[in-house]
């Protein structure tokens, strides 16, 4: 089997503070990572690793078959990143931002015209090509960004919270568009507070305190643990291993649920 993500104890410290821990874990490529996790939990910190921004203090690993410390800038050029804030440029028109990031990959003009065109019309953006950025609502932001990240056709998706204060319409259509993607034969790295969309991730890792809980897929996280509310598995999980206030370690999750349970995908 081949695998988009390799890690082997992967571990990340910052002087004394172990931010990861001897993360190990496969996913094989075309499917739906979901990295779930309290905020400081070390998933940030984890991504960094796997997108190579940040070097291993130990451990091992390969992104799209090249190695996480040898060959950090292959992975940077074969992989798209769509965090939770908008970071595209607002004075620039929907078709200008395409254009300025298919500059940073150093894509040929005229494949450049044909990429966007792919995009806007994946992205549902036609119509909008000469709207500036900032005056979009966050759902086209959000596939402003999808597309930006993938105008050069990477293999690896990362998102990183990507639907975070999105209405729920926009959410669903937004998963509709990583889900024919990953069909296609992307693979699709996804952090989330929303437990709906993690539901949809074909595995999930849980990762606490700087550790690793669980790794599996949804399916066998419920026939296990016999519910099918994720939260209350992974709550169930830092329960086991910690004695801290549970409630307020999830607070934002919760919070994230609040209002959108009858907003399944």
């Amino acid at each position: 089997m081949e695998y988009a993500i390799s890690v082997k104890n992967l571990t990340k410290k910052f002087g004394n503070f172990t931010a990861v821990d001897n993360l190990s874990f496969n996913i094989p490529k075309g499917k739906i990572f979901g990295f779930l996790g309290p905020n400081g939990s070390g998933k940030s910190t984890t991504i960094r690793m796997i997108c190579g921004v940040i070097t291993p203090t130990s451990g091992s690993g390969k992104v799209l078959g090249y190695d996480l410390i040898k060959e950090a800038e292959k992975i940077k050029q074969n992989i798209g990143y769509m965090s939770q804030k908008f970071s595209l440029y607002e004075d620039l028109t929907v078709e200008e931002n395409l254009d300025f990031y298919g500059s940073i990959y150093q894509i040929h003009k005229r494949d450049l015209e044909l990429r966007k065109k792919e995009l806007i019309e994946m992205a549902g953006l036609k119509g909008k090509e000469n709207s500036l950025a900032g005056t979009l609502s966050g759902g086209w932001k959000q596939r402003l960004a999808l597309g930006c990240a993938l105008i050069h056709r990477p293999k690896l998706l990362v998102l990183d919270e990507p639907t975070a204060g999105v209405d729920p319409v926009s959410r669903r259509e937004f998963w509709h568009l990583v889900s024919r993607l990953v069909k296609e034969g992307i693979t699709a790295l996804v952090t989330t507070h929303y437990m709906d969309e993690a539901s949809i991730c074909d595995i999930i890792g849980f990762i606490y305190n700087s550790k690793l809980i669980t790794i599996d897929t949804p399916e066998n996280l419920y026939k296990t643990h016999g519910t099918e509310n994720l939260e209350d598995i992974f709550i169930k999980y830092v329960k086991e291993l910690s004695n801290k206030d549970v409630v307020s370690s999830f607070k934002e999750i919760k919070a994230s649920r609040n209002g959108d349970e009858k907003n399944e995908f």
